[in-house]
């Protein structure tokens, strides 16, 4: 999930929750999650939400691991019993969730879940493909007033055989899958992605890694308020400031300035 949630992870005073929300009709991506961030922290204890009883007893019957528990709910993120009562996860992740919603929907969702983060805590909310291939996710944090306040919009790609990043645009997140049109800033910065990773043709003779690093690297010079360095950038993972891709009209998520 990105050197800086990581880094929420270290941070947290307390074994941190993570829950994944909506984990689908298997369990398997909560256990793998548990077995990924406990390299990064050892204590953290994982969370699998669900709203089918199903789901959540087929995944209470695979959760062999300690630390590992589900609950059945929605956006209002309810944690075991056994957490505490004043348990709150730090990192909630939510993908192919939204995509099934109505756009006006996605703020109001990202608001019920953030007001259950512990303070600092993320919710990261997105799509990815059924391979992992392709994926994308907004960070989204509470603001001073309890609001959502979406910080920044993740890509991340299998470079192995990527012949063009723009594939990406079929697994935005809700909030700006209907906004890749002339006009708004997703679409922007989708045609400069596209335009710095033709520019970076060049460096694929050193292998689609280089060349991805490269095209990072022409974004920021072009002034894309692009975060992160070489070792994410290697991974096929790149994040932008919000601001810069944010929706343009009041319709849907809140929009601040652009660049």
């Amino acid at each position: 999930m990105g050197y800086a949630l990581g880094g929420l992870l270290r941070a947290a005073p307390e074994p941190p929750v993570v829950v994944d929300l909506g984990f689908g009709a298997s369990p398997v991506t909560v256990l793998e999650l548990a077995a990924r961030l406990r390299r990064v922290r050892p204590d953290v204890r994982l969370v699998g939400v669900e709203i089918d009883p199903e789901r959540v007893e087929r995944g209470r019957l695979l959760a062999d691991p300690p630390g590992v528990d589900f609950a059945l709910g929605g956006f209002e993120v309810p944690l075991p019993r056994a957490l505490g009562a004043d348990a709150r996860p730090t990192v909630v992740r939510a993908l192919n969730v939204l995509r099934q919603y109505a756009e006006e929907e996605v703020a109001p969702a990202w608001g019920r879940v953030v007001r259950r983060l512990a303070p600092g805590g993320a919710l990261v909310e997105g799509t990815c493909d059924e391979l992992g291939r392709l994926a994308s996710w907004v960070d989204v944090r509470r603001g001073p007033d309890g609001a959502p306040v979406p910080v920044s919009l993740t890509l991340s790609l299998r470079l192995a055989g990527l012949e063009s990043p723009s594939v990406v645009a079929e697994r935005l997140p809700k909030a700006l899958i209907h906004r890749n049109v002339p006009g708004e800033r997703v679409h922007d910065f989708l045609l400069a992605l596209e335009a710095a990773w033709a520019r970076s043709a060049p460096m694929a003779s050193y292998g689609a890694r280089q060349r991805f690093v490269a095209t990072a690297r022409t974004l920021r010079e072009d002034g894309w308020p692009v975060s992160g360095g070489v070792a994410r950038w290697r991974l096929g993972e790149l994040t932008v400031a919000w601001p810069a891709v944010a929706p343009t009209s009041a319709t849907s998520t809140p929009a601040p300035d652009a660049r």
